[in-house]
């Protein structure tokens, strides 16, 4: 089984290299054009030296004197092979840094594309943590082993023109040769077979590592409020400890090989003089063939190491790989079509829903997956506004991410002026619908950078005026810099209610023809709220401001008040629909529902206030009071 195992990872590395020769051909071929060079002017100088020692010192000693001319002929010599061996050097190693760094680059990229390119039901499947590890030191160590493999090939080269060398000089030399450097592989071998396991846990514990830190630190706030200080630091403290444990024993596997494999060449040389001090007695060969074949073995010492290092990180090479194959070949996403919307009626867009079903995927591939809509058919009017209301798990913001196609339906249709979502371009369906989430997010950047997120023709004055739509202008003109003040990580600096409306703000900078509100104002003073909704609906079509339809997810009376129509659903099925009087007069649950919503409301408002304010932490952290 250990042998098949050493065999896979054997072969699985090969391919992994294979596949960055294909995509680097002309970096590779410059490295190991430079490495064989390397490795030549290696053999040169072994046979140059033996020549220096047997023809020009062994005779000066003989004589008692110098010859001036082989002296400078033999130095010439050595500097020249020197020269060549220093440009190769620089040709191998500047060319596998640049192959491992443009891989590493390419593969981020990629690897972050993917991620953009999955549907967020992947994403709910795979830890934060996991995905980081994924683009950053998962593709390292894919391509780890890049760095010596030039090194490597033009070790090769050179161990076949040594032994070539080694038959034309002496058969008994050879033979020597024959039995080190087999000694040598097979011993690389057996190091990779022991080390892959090791090296597959110990990147898997990066990861775990990874993860468990960015949770940590993202959920800094409850971890401090709730005082698990102790207990997460316990936390990431066992899995680094495991960490630790699967590095410490790559290093001891390392420190047990190393030595033996720095050991073998020494003991090559050591057999050699044995043998060549016979040979040389016989008159089979001469001083300098001795010197330059016992030099010889003291020099590819350090070159056959390199074969050794490729080997050792072929294992560790193989887990990243596995790890960023799984991103780049994971299924899942949403192909777009080729239709846009008609530009010559840039008004308000008509969304329908048609008899559209959905299930979310389950955990495990073999287990089904639980439906959370069924049946659910209505329209959104253009230029209308329609509030959806429901208890919680109705399956309301499935509906909402269905609207902006963040999912497909399993069945059914979602259209944007009956043309089916799925066979829009990607540059269409953004520039028409726009969503804000519960959750609203937050760039670590200005408060211009965050509204107008670099898209083309939004200006100062579009920034304010969709400002001024979501009731942001206020705060935003107090702020220390205005429209240039830095928010922080996730708008820290900001209260929940500001960041709603700051991304609210984003929403409408865009001029979507659909704008669809997920309880995105939920932080907000309902007098607030109302007001943005009401200046929505009389200001739509005015200079600056967006003519759009609205589907808003609703929880207050008032809110729901400004509808043009309420639909109700219960279980993921549209229960009924109507004015929001028209529900209360005959839909004992929407009564209940908007009644238990209303009191919910007084509570919170009694016992904690809407505030737009942060007060701060004696720890650094803030803690939001809305109002």
């Amino acid at each position: 089984m250990a042998s098949r195992t050493s065999r896979d990872v054997l072969g699985r590395g090969l391919g992994v290299l294979r596949q960055a020769i294909r995509e680097q051909p002309r970096i590779f071929t410059v490295a190991v054009v430079g490495s064989v060079l390397f490795g030549s002017m290696v053999i040169v100088s072994a046979y140059v030296v033996g020549g220096v020692v047997g023809d020009v010192v062994v005779p000066a000693i003989a004589r008692g004197e110098v010859a001036t001319g082989s002296l400078v002929l033999a130095a010439t010599a050595l500097f020249g092979i020197s020269v060549l061996r220093v440009v190769g050097i620089f040709g191998r190693r500047l060319g596998a840094g640049y192959m491992q760094y443009r891989l590493q680059a390419a593969y981020r990229r990629r690897v972050t594309r993917r991620y953009l390119d999955l549907p967020l039901s992947w994403h709910h499947r795979n830890a934060t943590g996991t995905l980081l590890s994924n683009a950053n030191s998962d593709v390292e160590a894919a391509w780890y082993p890049i760095a010596p493999l030039p090194f490597a090939v033009g070790t090769l080269v050179m161990l076949v023109g040594a032994i070539v060398s080694l038959f034309a000089t002496d058969w008994a030399l050879a033979l020597v040769g024959l039995a080190v450097f087999p000694a040598l592989f097979t011993l690389n071998v057996v190091y990779s077979r022991r080390m892959a396991p090791r090296q597959a846990r110990a990147q898997r514990l990066r990861a775990e590592v990874s993860g468990i830190a960015h949770e940590s630190f993202d959920g800094a706030l409850v971890v401090k409020t709730m005082g698990r200080e102790a207990q997460e630091t316990a936390r990431f403290a066992g899995r680094a400890g495991e960490l630790r444990d699967a590095l410490i024993a790559v290093g001891r596997l390392r420190g047990v090989f190393d030595p033996l494999l720095e050991t073998l060449p020494s003991l090559g040389t050591l057999a050699v003089l044995v043998v060549g001090a016979f040979r040389l007695r016989q008159g089979a060969i001469s001083v300098t063939e001795l010197v330059s074949v016992a030099f010889l073995f003291t020099v590819l010492a350090f070159p056959v190491r390199a074969i050794g290092w490729v080997l050792a990180e072929l294992p560790r090479s193989v887990a990243g790989w596995d790890r960023v194959r799984r991103v780049l070949d994971a299924t899942g996403e949403m192909p777009y079509g080729q239709r846009v919307l008609d530009p010559a009626t840039p008004g308000p867009a008509t969304l329908t829903f048609t008899d559209v079903h959905f299930s979310y995927p389950p955990a495990e591939a073999h287990q089904p997956g639980a439906q959370v809509l069924g049946e659910v058919g209505f329209t959104v009017p253009a230029g209308r506004t329609v509030a959806l209301v429901g208890p919680t798990g109705a399956g309301k913001s499935t509906i909402a991410s269905l609207a902006v196609r963040l999912v497909d339906p399993d069945t059914g249709v979602v259209t944007l002026n009956g043309v089916d979502m799925r066979e829009l371009t990607a540059a269409s369906l953004a520039g028409t619908v726009a969503l804000v989430a519960q959750v609203p997010f937050v760039f670590d950047d200005t408060v211009r950078a965050n509204i107008a997120l670099d898209r083309p023709g939004i200006d100062d004055e579009d920034v304010w005026a969709a400002l001024r739509l979501a009731e942001a202008d206020g705060f935003v003109a107090a702020l220390p810099d205005g429209l240039d003040t830095m928010v922080g990580e996730r708008g820290t600096s900001l209260s929940g209610g500001q960041r709603q409306r700051l991304t609210l703000a984003r929403a409408l900078a865009g001029r979507p023809r659909l704008l669809v509100l997920d309880d995105a104002t939920s932080a907000v003073d309902p007098r607030v709220e109302a007001a943005i909704l009401a200046g929505l609906r009389s200001s739509a079509g005015a200079p600056g401001v967006p003519a759009a339809s609205i589907l808003v997810v609703a929880y207050r009376r008032a809110t729901i008040a400004l509808a043009d129509e309420v639909i109700y659903v219960e279980q993921g099925r549209v229960i009924a629909r109507g004015t929001h009087t028209e529900l209360l007069a005959t839909v004992p649950g929407y009564v209940d529902l908007v009644t238990a919503y209303e009191q919910a409301e007084v509570d919170r408002a009694q016992e904690r206030p809407y505030e737009d304010e942060v007060a701060p932490l004696p720890s650094g952290l803030e803690i939001e009071v809305d109002r």
